[in-house]
């Protein structure tokens, strides 16, 4: 499990966007990394349309913000464009991104017990360090959390 001080696993992913994206390109910058289970359902609509929200104030903290999740990106295409998310979300459909950053891992629902996204986010300071972990993440109020740990 990464910790605050560890330096952020890097990445390459694809977007809804039809591009790649790298962590190490955005060094110089922090990055809000967020995971979430599943596009388009209640909690991670809440948590995206929160982010989508407080993008401009987390601009201009220079910060920016990625969305990853096991979904395709034809899925993630049509979240975004159902609720005019504005930032990347990345397909992470083999999970190594989520496992390397420990935001995956055992879930229990219902009484059945299966693998899945753990719901976290990480900031990610300027040098590629991690600067805060949010682990157990509840979706309606994270995206304020996060805007009062960048300064806002």
């Amino acid at each position: 499990m990464i910790e605050i001080g560890d330096v952020a696993p890097d990445f390459s992913l694809p977007s809804d966007g039809g591009d790649t994206v790298r962590l190490s390109d955005l060094r110089g910058r922090r990055v809000v990394l967020y995971f979430y289970p599943k596009d388009d359902t209640s909690g991670c609509t809440k948590e995206a349309c929160g982010f989508r929200d407080a993008l401009p104030v987390i601009r201009e903290l220079n910060a920016t913000v990625l969305g990853v999740s096991p979904d395709p990106v034809q899925s993630h295409q049509r979240f975004r464009d159902k609720y005019g998310l504005n930032f990347p979300l990345l397909a992470d459909e083999d999970h190594q991104v989520a496992e390397a950053y420990g935001a995956w891992g055992k879930k229990k629902l219902y009484g059945r017990e299966y693998e899945g996204i753990l719901r976290s986010t990480f900031v990610i300071g300027e040098d590629g360090r991690i600067e805060k972990a949010y682990r157990k993440v509840r979706p309606a109020e994270h995206a304020d959390e996060v805007v009062a740990e960048l300064g806002g």
